[in-house]
């Protein structure tokens, strides 16, 4: 007799926020080994750029499961998350200038673009909301 065991396979949104979690985890891990070899040096910038992927990504994505809200569709969450990406990059970029002792104007790039993504993003999924196609219009 032969049974079958069919493994949980993780929906779309699991997926974004197992990756979410993984960016922060591996954030974190990054920001702490560059510390511990940067002589007693730090950086704000680096010790919290785990709080982007972990703060903008992981709790809007459970609070969308939460509410049962739609998930974002492909537009929204690539846009969105790739200001998350520069937002982090720019971060963990910052954190190993201020760390080095330096700074650097460029990096003000990062947050704009960020921002900018981010912003879009989250418009484009309200936008989305409201122009939803199965809504009940009386």
């Amino acid at each position: 007799m032969s049974t079958s065991v069919t493994a949980h396979k993780p929906d779309a949104r699991q997926k974004l926020i197992l990756i979410d979690l993984a960016a922060s985890l591996f954030c974190a891990l990054f920001g702490a080994v560059y510390e511990l070899f940067s002589h007693g040096v730090y950086s704000y910038g680096m010790i919290y750029a785990f709080a982007f992927p972990l703060v903008l990504g992981v709790l809007p994505l459970l609070l969308i499961t939460m509410l049962r809200a739609p998930y974002p569709n492909r537009f929204a969450r690539s846009v969105y998350h790739a200001g998350i990406a520069a937002l982090t990059v720019g971060s963990l970029v910052s954190g190993a200038l201020e760390i080095y002792g330096t700074t650097n104007p460029l990096t003000l790039v990062y947050w704009i673009a960020g921002g900018a993504l981010t912003a879009a993003g989250a418009a484009a999924y309200l936008v989305s909301l409201f122009h939803r196609t199965d809504r009940a219009d009386g």
